[in-house]
């Protein structure tokens, strides 16, 4: 079981030569806009404002780094798929996540958050697609099962596994940051092994 005892905000950057030089094993956090990303790095650090969260979709425009343990980095990329930006700000965006996925020297793992109360998107599968073509560990994690009926659960999760037609070694984990619903297994599948 792995325990959290330090999550500390290290530097936000936009290109390579601001990413912080700390030779530690990076776990990049990738999702729609609105998905959860930064209030599902707030609740498995315990940390309620560690990551800035907003319902405006897009808050985060920058790669956030974050310390974990000291032994880890934690990397929430910008969200992709809002539309109510330019085509110039989502290239711009685009840019920013494809050039740390395709920088980062120490990328280990992808997590990949998607909403489970609906079906994911073009854009998920895309995304997923792009992360496999670099050989990397993927864990998907449903995000809001809070918000889901508990009769709904496995069909949406069964919906998501076909949708990403995930595989074998592709764990998908649905979980609450609002009850705390299956957190230490994603803390647990996230950081194993780093």
């Amino acid at each position: 079981m792995v325990i959290i005892k330090s999550a500390d905000f290290i530097t936000s950057a936009v290109r390579k030569e601001q990413y912080p030089e700390l030779n530690l094993p990076e776990v990049a956090f990738v999702g729609r806009s609105n998905v959860g990303k930064s209030t599902a790095i707030n609740s498995i650090t315990n940390r309620r404002k560690l990551a800035r969260t907003s319902s405006t979709p897009g808050r985060t425009r920058l790669v956030n780094f974050f310390g974990i343990n000291d032994k880890m980095v934690l990397v929430d990329l910008p969200g992709y798929g809002y539309a109510k930006i330019s085509k110039t700000e989502k290239a711009k965006w685009g840019k920013i996540i494809e050039d740390y996925i395709n920088k980062s020297e120490n990328l280990k793992r992808f997590v990949l958050l998607v909403d489970s109360r609906h079906k994911p998107t073009e854009d998920d599968l895309v995304m997923l697609n792009y992360m496999r073509h670099f050989g990397k560990e993927i864990v998907v994690v449903g995000t809001k099962l809070d918000k889901l009926k508990r009769n709904d659960r496995k069909k949406n999760e069964k919906i998501i596994r076909e949708t990403l037609d995930l595989r074998e070694n592709e764990k998908l984990i649905l979980y609450s940051s609002v009850t705390k619903e299956n957190i230490q297994d994603v803390i647990d599948e996230i950081f194993k092994e780093l």
